[in-house]
């Protein structure tokens, strides 16, 4: 991954967070710059956690054929908001769940847009 493509996922992924800032879903993030924060923790995170979360839930995630996944982006949402000052979850695992399902589905139509905007981004 270039430099160019990392720094477009970080802007999308800090302009999905403050989307979802501004549903009623339980996440609160104060401010765009704090959007950007959260979304550079949330890329650390992923990058980082994620495999630990994966190997140890690998049982989870066969069983549940694959469904646990979910569970797994929750918490990846969940740390990132306790890491961040000024990203809160109102409603606990509720908020990381429907934060963590809102934030693939915006990220996935602004990426759509985007491609059809700049067809070689992705």
């Amino acid at each position: 991954m270039d430099i160019i493509s990392l720094v477009i996922a970080w802007l999308v992924t800090s302009v999905s967070f403050f989307i979802i800032s501004k549903l009623p879903l339980g996440v609160d993030i104060d401010s765009f710059q704090k959007a950007m924060i959260s979304a550079a923790v949330f890329g650390l995170l992923n990058a980082l956690v994620r495999p630990l979360f994966v190997i140890f839930g690998f049982p989870f995630v066969l069983i549940t054929f694959g469904l646990f996944m979910i569970v797994i982006n929750a918490a990846i949402f969940g740390l990132a908001a306790w890491l961040v000052e000024g990203f809160r979850l109102r409603w606990g695992i509720w908020s990381a769940l429907l934060g963590a399902l809102c934030l693939g589905f915006i990220n996935s139509v602004l990426y759509d847009i985007l491609a059809r905007v700049l067809p070689n981004v992705r």
